[in-house]
């Protein structure tokens, strides 16, 4: 992607983007200092919204937290399979970009019935339905979004959850937040091969696989939204597990940091098997087509992400869609009337 280029920048979804890098860069740890301390002190936090307020940002936590062996219990669901749980015990983080958001709304008006005070909201507008139903609302700082496909509230609500992590474990990383602002602005400005575009573009089906921390699935919903393509997305070794029985060798495969013990199997059923493109997305050489980005360590994820919406910017332009206008998606999924 290009901001100087008219083909890139007329576009909302593109501008929001590349606008990625200074929301990170802007990012404060301290805000969430004091929150951090009440969540430490319950010991239990539930991460719940719709979409991509919740896929990779609630993901992502938990997956730092029992990667770190935090003293922290981190869950997450849509908000409809929450009502159905006992929160009672929980701090509750209820993340709505507008707001208004049916779901996440009434699981808010529930837990406030039931007397839940640890209740809290995180969202990219003041004065909403869900602000009033929770005990405090964090509004994030990237600010209002034009395009359906929500992209820097992503970041920088994965940011915030992951502040209160770094807090409770005693780490101070914001010298960390301007150096991955560099590597998320590189990886979206990186030139994507031609050949794994045009891959893309014509194949039937898109699948992610990679990690369950959010970003393999969030790119499959953002493949949808962006490219209109089918995806999929393939949590663990679900890529090798039975799905290639009604694959086809036009299909893509994306890997996303693939693990260096899954490789040969992967080469094996995918690869030699069902004979379709496998490629990587990581910060090292792998044995497939590799989109190489730069390490950021423990922040890999958000690059990951990055490089991720670059590809399917470079997939929707090639495909010759309009990337701000989804025929059926809208930007508030199911909005809260009352």
């Amino acid at each position: 992607m290009n901001l100087k280029d008219s083909q890139y920048s007329k576009y909302a979804l593109v501008r929001e983007m590349m606008e990625t890098a200074q929301v990170v860069r802007k990012f404060d740890p301290n805000r969430t200092l004091e929150i951090a301390e009440e969540i430490k002190s319950i010991g239990k936090l539930f991460l719940t919204g719709e979409g991509s307020s919740r896929i990779f940002p609630a993901k992502n936590a938990i997956r730092k937290a029992l990667t770190w062996g935090l003293n922290l219990s981190v869950f997450t669901d849509g908000s409809r399979q929450s009502a159905q749980y006992d929160l009672s015990k929980f701090a509750v983080f209820c993340a709505s970009n507008s707001g208004r958001t049916k779901e996440v709304v009434l699981l808010a008006k529930k837990l406030a019935a039931m007397g839940n005070k640890k209740r809290f909201a995180l969202s990219a507008n003041q004065d909403t339905l869900l602000e009033k139903e929770c005990k405090q609302t964090f509004v994030l700082n990237c600010g209002w979004e034009q395009a359906v496909a929500a992209t820097k509230s992503v970041i920088e609500q994965a940011l915030f959850y992951e502040s209160i992590l770094w807090h409770i474990r005693g780490v101070d990383k914001t010298a960390d937040c301007s150096k991955l602002a560099v590597l998320v602005e590189e990886a979206m400005t990186m030139p994507i091969s031609k050949e794994v575009i045009v891959l893309a573009a014509q194949a039937p089906t898109i699948y992610f696989a990679g990690y369950n921390d959010g970003v393999a699935e969030e790119l499959t919903l953002k493949t949808n939204e962006i490219t209109r393509k089918k995806s999929d997305f393939l949590e663990g070794t679900y890529a090798v597990h039975g799905i290639e029985e009604v694959m086809n060798k036009n299909d893509v495969v994306f890997v996303i940091d693939p693990i260096e013990e899954e490789i040969e199997k992967l080469q094996e059923v995918l690869v030699k098997g069902v004979g379709l493109n496998v490629i990587a997305i990581a910060d090292r050489a792998t044995p497939f087509t590799t989109i190489r980005v730069p390490s950021a360590g423990e922040m890999n994820p958000y690059v990951f992400l990055s490089a991720g919406w670059n590809l399917l910017v470079e997939i929707g332009l090639a495909i010759g869609i309009n990337l701000d206008k989804p025929e059926r998606a809208r930007k508030v999924g199911n909005e809260f009337i009352g």
